[in-house]
């Protein structure tokens, strides 16, 4: 028996193609938390204070900002602030100390 073609809903074409974009969108957001947060990391590695510090509150900003919407979710945001202070912040200590 031969099966029936099965059509192409508009509004499934349509739902697919917004969650193409908003892929794109979250994992470019992501991609910038994770690149600021690095370089946030290497700055306080060398001891330069000011600009760790620059750019940790920057991450924290984005990272807010991503968890308001809906590409993190809001403990995983916390808990990336907390290990990214944690980690700047013990780098900063040691480079002092």
């Amino acid at each position: 028996m031969a099966q029936k073609k099965t059509t192409r809903n508009p509004s499934a074409m349509k739902r697919h193609r917004q969650s193409l974009k908003r892929r794109a969108a979250n994992r470019s957001k992501k991609s910038t938390i994770k690149t600021i947060s690095k370089k946030a990391v290497a700055l306080a590695q060398e001891g330069n204070t000011e600009e760790a510090t620059k750019f940790l509150r920057l991450a924290e900003s984005l990272i807010d900002k991503a968890a308001k919407g809906s590409t993190l979710h809001k403990r995983a945001a916390s808990r990336k602030k907390s290990r990214l202070a944690k980690s700047v912040s013990k780098l900063l200590t040691a480079k002092s100390a």
